[in-house]
């Protein structure tokens, strides 16, 4: 092989070095603003707003869900939030893909157990408005920690943006009358949830 030949194979070879690392760089650049959009989606942080609005629940929150699970208990596959007046309702905002919701989900499962016929909780999946799962995601999630109480997903695309959730997971308390009794913004405790419960069961 001429000096030429060797000189062109080197050049080559530098290139293709060149171009592996500057495609893992990509690759690493992509996976990163990955990660930092999931976290801002699936928020971890607890903050209380600590609302407390007048106005019904059925003419700025009303929506449908479509159940995933539990229709038996609330009468129907799809049911409003306005169908759910009478007792309060506790509203959570999830995803099927976000670690905070995984997190807090077995104290909602016990707390539904607990308030069983004196509140509701429905989970509503957004894992689609936040990129953070599908359909089938939220069931496997469901699934797999055994969570049993009513969850499914909205009919409205535009859902998390109407109501001002701006990550995951986020609670919301309507009381027996419709009202928008408290928002939480983050993960929740069963402590936490209970008490504001308890808040919207002693008016």
């Amino acid at each position: 092989m001429g000096y030429a030949n060797l000189v062109h194979t080197d050049t080559l070879t530098d290139f293709s070095e060149r171009g592996i690392n500057r495609m893992k760089n990509i690759k690493i650049a992509i996976l990163a603003l990955a990660i930092m959009l999931m976290a801002a989606a699936c928020s971890g942080s607890a903050t209380d707003s600590g609302a407390q609005l007048s106005e019904p629940a059925d003419t700025i929150y009303d929506f449908n869900i479509s159940l995933y699970q539990g229709s038996d208990e609330l009468g129907a596959g799809t049911v409003a939030v306005s169908d759910l007046r009478g007792e309060p309702v506790v509203l959570n905002f999830w995803a099927g893909l976000c670690p905070p919701c995984r997190a807090e989900m077995p104290e909602f499962q016990a707390f539904a157990e607990e308030y069983d016929g004196r509140a509701t909780l429905v989970g509503v999946d957004l894992g689609q408005s936040f990129a953070l799962g599908s359909e089938e995601d939220a069931i496997a999630l469901l699934q797999e920690l055994g969570v049993t109480y009513p969850a499914g997903a909205p009919d409205h695309e535009n859902l998390a943006r109407e109501l001002g959730v701006l990550g995951l997971p986020a609670t919301f308390f309507v009381a027996a009358d419709g009202s928008l009794h408290r928002k939480w913004q983050g993960v929740l405790n069963g402590d936490k949830l209970a008490e504001i419960t308890d808040e919207m069961l002693a008016q």
